[in-house]
């Protein structure tokens, strides 16, 4: 029995995620992720995929971020017609996010289109609409955590959950039968011990292969009590010092409504009665609401602060909720006294553009920056220390404070990426995934008593590296 694993994004970089998983004759995609990054990494969403997608049985989706989820639109609009397998939550999170990429798509592509009319140039058509994704969002499966179900032949699967935003999860999948019988599993994005909201990432006991990402292989984060401190000190030096307003850039799903949390449940002790905080982001709110829908899903100390908390949920409590473009430009005239929560978490795109254009500049004003920044983005230009940034096409100074708050991210660090993988009985292989070429290199030394090792990047080896799965415990590569 043919069983292969094939690697096709998020190959020594941290977005893109999409592997192919062969069994039987049968194909499965895990995650169809968007390429984030510059302009040149967008433009690789274009390229044809490495297969054909109308030859794709299923599709198994570990969360609803764009990174992991983003292509799927693309990937039903050159064919695809099976089953989406995903937590419950993922596939009602997707409904808004995949819409939303849609309306960006489409912008892009008039954008462009505009200029290409006054160079007598053929319009371009975008990457996916919004039919696409309505023709996604018919295809979802919805599972359970720990919910054991067929795919294929010869495939099952269980999903566990990963604690890295609502609904993501940990993939066991169990490949072929008797002696041929094998266990994969690939960690998703695997989340924190410790976090506020969600559960913890579950343990697994055994696999065949590991699968893991490895976004910061070569990093330990601050613990959650240094990072609690460094964010009141820095709401206290700002109001000390000027008052200006304060921006985070955030993610939509998981960060924004952790931010919302956090500022609830220490409004008085940060002193935040001084602040008016505003969640500007249209997607954050309506996913805001899919959180307090599922309640079920939290962790244990969110539901009892949640029950003996009286009045408006805690996600609900603290902020105003920007909705329409007319409240959002408003905010573009007061400079002090505000808190604004924004999307896009890398800050390349999003309303955080356009409040970045009339804080960036100020030197009263306060950036933190709360999550991964891939490379290429401007979020990532403004942390690698720019003294200016392009926005709308216009060169706008840094002058603002910058903060790095590694603290508040959503990923596990190195140490938790070890702990994770240590839980396993039998130190099976890993292939390490979703990093850059640096944390992994630093990770798999750190993994260096186990049989660890990452796939090269497509453009880096002119091919896909694809791995015999008939061969574990040994890592065979066959290259495609």
């Amino acid at each position: 029995m043919e069983m292969s694993l094939q690697f096709l994004g998020a190959t020594q970089e941290v977005t893109g995620s999409c592997h192919l998983l062969k069994v039987d004759g049968q194909q499965l995609l895990l995650d169809c992720g968007l390429i984030q990054g510059g302009k040149a990494d967008e433009l690789r969403n274009h390229e044809p995929f490495d297969f054909e997608p109308s030859r794709i049985n299923a599709v198994i989706l570990s969360h609803a971020h764009i990174d992991h989820s983003g292509r799927l639109p693309l990937l039903v609009k050159q064919g695809f017609k099976g089953p989406i397998f995903t937590h419950k939550a993922t596939a009602e999170l997707c409904g808004i996010m995949l819409r939303d990429a849609a309306m960006l798509q489409e912008k892009d592509a008039d954008r462009k289109n505009r200029k290409r009319a006054k160079q007598d140039l053929e319009p371009i058509e975008a990457l996916f609409d919004e039919d696409d994704v309505e023709a996604v969002l018919k295809l979802f499966t919805p599972l359970e955590y720990g919910q054991q179900t067929q795919l294929v032949p010869h495939v099952s699967i269980r999903l566990s959950d990963a604690g890295h935003i609502l609904g993501s999860a940990i993939v066991e999948l169990f490949l072929g039968a008797g002696k041929e019988a094998k266990k994969l599993v690939f960690s998703g994005d695997l989340g924190r011990a410790g976090m506020p909201i969600l559960d913890d990432p579950t343990l697994i006991d055994s696999a065949d292969l590991v699968l893991m990402e490895s976004t910061y292989g070569n990093r330990l984060h601050r613990s959650w009590d240094d990072t609690l401190t460094e964010l009141k000190a820095i709401f206290a030096t700002t109001i000390k010092q000027s008052r200006g307003n304060i921006l985070l850039p955030a993610f939509s799903v998981g960060r924004a409504q952790e931010l919302l949390y956090l500022f609830h449940l220490y409004a008085k002790e940060w002193d935040l009665s001084r602040w008016r905080i505003c969640l500007d982001s249209p997607m954050a709110i309506k996913a805001t609401q899919v959180y307090v829908n599922n309640y079920p899903l939290m962790d244990e100390d969110f539901k009892r602060f949640t029950q003996l908390s009286p009045g408006k949920h805690p996600l609900l409590a603290s902020a105003e909720f920007i909705s329409s473009t007319e409240e959002s430009i408003e905010l573009n005239d007061i400079h002090e006294g505000l808190i604004i929560i924004a999307g896009s978490g890398m800050c390349n795109g999003g309303r955080i553009r356009n409040h970045l254009a009339h804080n960036l500049w100020r030197k009263d004003a306060d950036v933190i920056i709360c999550g991964y920044q891939a490379v290429g983005t401007p979020g990532r230009i403004l942390v690698d220390g720019a003294t200016d940034l392009t926005i709308h096409g216009q060169k706008v100074k840094v002058a603002a404070r910058l903060h790095t708050v590694g603290g508040l991210s959503a990923h596990a660090d190195q140490a938790e990426l070890l702990r994770w993988y240590q839980h396993f009985d039998n130190a099976p292989p890993v292939v390490l995934v979703h990093g850059e070429k640096e944390a992994q290199a630093v990770l798999i030394e750190a993994l260096s008593e186990h049989a660890a090792t990452a796939p090269q990047t497509a453009a880096i080896a002119g091919h896909q590296d694809c791995l015999d799965l008939n061969k574990l415990p040994k890592l065979v590569w066959i290259h495609a």
